[in-house]
């Protein structure tokens, strides 16, 4: 059965041109070109990703991202224009999983669409066995079996790659990991010095645990060196 991807652009040469190679993959594209006809598709298609496009005519795509994630957690990719680390933060702070800055190579593009779909479809059929498969920090309760996780019994609302995050953390709970060995173990892919993609998710995953900023209880930062779970 093909996979079914969503794809946002105002712009119809660039939406042609992924829609081209995408179905040369055997997905199945569904082209939008404002943030309110993407949400009626959503509402309609059962889809397995988005790709994004940061400029739209009636909502930006940061918003539309958060809009999505209040009810969605199938992969988001971020198209921009825009080069500033601050715009690639927001956009992983808001809940996408990846981006990638225009003009592209859409061979890149289908490359990034394939990685987050594999990452997707094995959180949702379960990960391979490991020594325990749920694990209790002080509260906080995370299930590989159901791919859930509790804080003090409330269910928090995790995206597959934040699951990813914490569990590996935790797993490890007591040694600290470098940015890099929880990029290479969670992303699959080689770490760069100047990738932020790290932080901004470990920020996101602090927000959605009621973390304070300068006292954390759970995920601790080691400066220069990594995070902790204590």
């Amino acid at each position: 059965m093909p996979q079914h991807i969503l794809v946002v652009d105002d712009e119809t040469a660039i939406a042609d041109l992924v829609e081209v190679y995408l179905t040369g993959e055997g997905f199945t594209v569904h082209k939008c070109h404002t943030a309110a006809d993407a949400l009626a598709c959503i509402r309609s298609t059962a889809l397995d990703l988005a790709i994004l496009d940061v400029m739209l005519p009636d909502m930006d795509g940061f918003a539309l991202c958060r809009r999505i994630r209040e009810t969605h957690l199938f992969p988001i990719l971020m198209l921009t224009a825009k080069v500033e680390d601050l715009d690639k933060i927001t956009g992983l702070t808001l809940g996408a999983d990846d981006y990638i800055t225009k003009p592209f190579n859409p061979l890149e593009l289908v490359a990034r669409v394939k990685t987050q779909l594999r990452r997707y479809t094995r959180y949702n059929q379960g990960q391979p066995p490991s020594s325990s498969e749920e694990l209790d920090v002080r509260g906080l309760q995370i299930s590989r079996n159901t791919h859930k996780c509790t804080l003090f019994g409330e269910e928090l609302f995790l995206t597959p790659l934040e699951f990813s995050i914490l569990w590996y953390l935790c797993e490890k709970q007591g040694r600290v990991v470098s940015s890099e060995e929880l990029f290479e173990a969670v992303w699959g892919e080689r770490y760069m010095d100047s990738n932020n993609t790290v932080m901004s998710h470990i920020a996101r995953l602090r927000g959605k645990l009621h973390e304070p900023r300068r006292n954390p209880k759970f995920i601790k930062t080691v400066w220069g060196v990594g995070y902790t779970v204590e």
